[in-house]
């Protein structure tokens, strides 16, 4: 992960006392993702990403975070899948990563915006080729008449591939939560856990601190 400038200071791994103090939502969360990273079995970077339908009907499923820096989260994904289509409709959505070696989560909820033309190429161009004819040959969340139409599809821009560079879909791009409150919970003995909530206004603006009881 790359993280713009987040801020300064240093925290003790698993030190909860420690995380109550912490001034700047995005160096903490650098830093209990890297500790995650040592603990979890797999895909410490897996957060559950809410949305909204037409309707107002909540929407959630699990997708990895690709990128953090200090304007916010970063995942990719096909424009036309369900997820793509209700942000495009309702720009706004909350995340929540569950870190269960460590007994934490965060919770994060803001605006959304579509990452740069040029941030989508360079993230595609680092996918294994699997992946990027992958992002080619899936319909994403649209009827699948068996398993084969798909097998058919990837075989066919395998070939179309064949030789070169595999250029990004013009419907396959990133998305960057920008967040407008994160929280910070940590499990303590008898459901006493610590809360550690940032708010502010607006994106980019100032935060605001405060400790919630559990």
């Amino acid at each position: 992960m790359t993280l713009g400038n987040p801020g300064t200071g240093e925290l003790t791994p698993g030190d909860s006392a420690g995380f109550l103090d912490a001034s700047e939502p995005f160096l903490l969360f650098a830093q209990w993702l890297a500790e995650a990273e040592k603990s979890e079995p797999n895909d410490p970077n897996a957060m559950a990403l809410a949305t909204v339908d037409t309707e107002g009907l909540p929407d959630v499923r699990m997708v990895l975070l690709k990128g953090l820096d200090d304007k916010g989260f970063v995942f990719y994904t096909n424009t036309q899948s369900a997820k793509g289509q209700e942000l495009a409709g309702t720009p706004k959505a909350a995340l929540l990563f569950h870190w269960k070696s460590l007994r934490r989560q965060v919770r994060v909820r803001g605006p959304v915006e579509r990452v740069t033309d040029a941030e989508a190429d360079a993230y595609f161009a680092t996918r294994p080729r699997g992946s990027r004819i992958g992002a080619w040959a899936s319909q994403q969340s649209r009827p699948l008449e068996g398993r084969f139409a798909l097998e058919k599809a990837v075989a066919t821009y395998t070939a179309k591939f064949a030789i070169g560079e595999i250029p990004r879909p013009p419907h396959w791009t990133g998305f960057r939560i920008l967040p407008v409150q994160i929280e910070f919970w940590h499990d303590r003995p008898f459901r006493l856990h610590d809360r550690l909530v940032f708010r502010r206004g607006q994106a980019h603006g100032g935060w605001q601190r405060e400790q919630l009881y559990p």
